[in-house]
């Protein structure tokens, strides 16, 4: 499909940069192509008011690091340079693939020093060398340090990689550390956070439990190329990048076990239900899976295991906006965009967020 088919104006007022106070009162769209009322307006806390005794929500346990790297690159025969670098997928025990900036200027066998304040021998520095060069400014880097002692090092100097909508905005703060944080987190390994689930309470989670829906846990470690954006003109000729993750082995017999007798797969996030459908059976049997997903969701993919998902407002011509799309319906999801700037809703990471029925039509 044409990419521009899924672009939109956003008024730049509509981007949240601090997420709502509590959590659960930020708004929800609630969106159902079937129902009478296609678009309803509420608020998070009321989701247990759409949910079903036995239905069970989806939520992606992964926990952001501070994976936001500012260091200087050192070459033989030239001077320092300031560069940049998000972490974005680990490939070993001392090795991340990264978007890098300035990317043009680093090669393969630079070295570059983030962080270098003294602290300790670990501490406060980390030293690593650019082993690999790919498109799009991403690069392999190998630290110095591997295992515990990088992460350590990497929680040392790194800082929270705020989305670049905001960053553009405002610089990264202590507030972040806690906001940009699901309250489940638990995983270490993600550079974006699963946003949908940001709104979730201990008050919200006794409601739902009250009201008899389970909830269980997957991971996938978020990375920095979900706000790549989709450069192709067309949706056939866009790469996506991959994220690691896994569904255990009881997860998925809990799941199955919900789908068995009636009840609703409900997935908080588009990552969590990225994951499920790539952990699925086409007979929608939901297997255990470990690995890295590239799965890319558009109009005419058929859902194999979900049936709600939960999800924060996404940006025009996104991948994002393409999986929404693929499942509530094209014109159903525009029409609610359309909707929600009109009515005031706050986009992206730290904005509101809907409930999406799925439309099979």
């Amino acid at each position: 499909m044409r990419v521009d088919l899924f672009d939109f104006d956003l008024p730049d007022e509509r981007i949240a940069l601090r997420p709502a106070e509590p959590r659960d009162s930020a708004r929800l769209l609630v969106v159902d192509a079937s129902a009478g009322e296609v678009l309803s307006d509420h608020i998070v806390r009321d989701l247990p008011n759409f949910l079903k005794p036995g239905d069970a929500l989806v939520f992606n346990d992964t926990k952001v690091i501070p994976a936001q790297l500012e260091g200087i690159r050192h070459r033989e025969g030239a001077g320092g340079q300031q560069v940049s670098a998000t972490l974005h997928m680990r490939v070993g025990a001392n090795r991340w693939k990264a978007f890098a900036k300035p990317g043009k200027r680093i090669k393969e066998g630079d070295r570059i020093a983030f962080g270098h304040s003294g602290e300790s021998c670990f501490l406060g520095q980390l030293d690593c060398t650019v082993v690999e060069k790919g498109d799009a400014g991403e690069v392999t880097l190998a630290f110095d340090l591997s295992g515990p002692a990088l992460d350590e090092a990497i929680a040392s100097v790194g800082h929270i990689p705020l989305p670049p909508y905001i960053a553009a905005k405002r610089p990264e703060d202590e507030r972040d550390r806690a906001d940009y944080q699901t309250i489940y987190a638990r995983e270490e390994g993600a550079v974006a956070a699963p946003t949908a689930g940001l709104h979730f309470t201990p008050e919200l989670f006794a409601a739902l439990d009250k009201a008899g829906i389970e909830r269980h846990f997957v991971t996938l470690h978020v990375g920095a190329g979900t706000f790549l954006p989709v450069k192709a003109d067309d949706t056939d000729d866009h790469k996506m990048h991959l994220e690691s993750g896994y569904v255990t082995e009881e997860i998925a017999a809990k799941l199955n076990a919900v789908r068995a007798r009636g009840g609703r797969i409900v997935c908080v996030g588009t990552t969590s239900l990225r994951l499920i459908e790539s952990a699925a059976a086409d007979s929608g049997e939901i297997l255990p899976w470990a690995g890295a997903t590239g799965i890319f969701i558009t109009p005419g993919y058929r859902f194999k295991a979900v049936d709600m998902l939960m999800t924060n407002f996404h940006l025009p011509r996104s991948t994002l906006f393409m999986l929404v799309s693929a499942f509530a319906g094209f014109e159903t999801m525009h029409a609610a965009y359309e909707h929600a700037i009109s009515t005031g809703y706050r986009f992206y990471s730290y904005g509101d967020s809907s409930l999406l029925f799925r439309n099979d039509r």
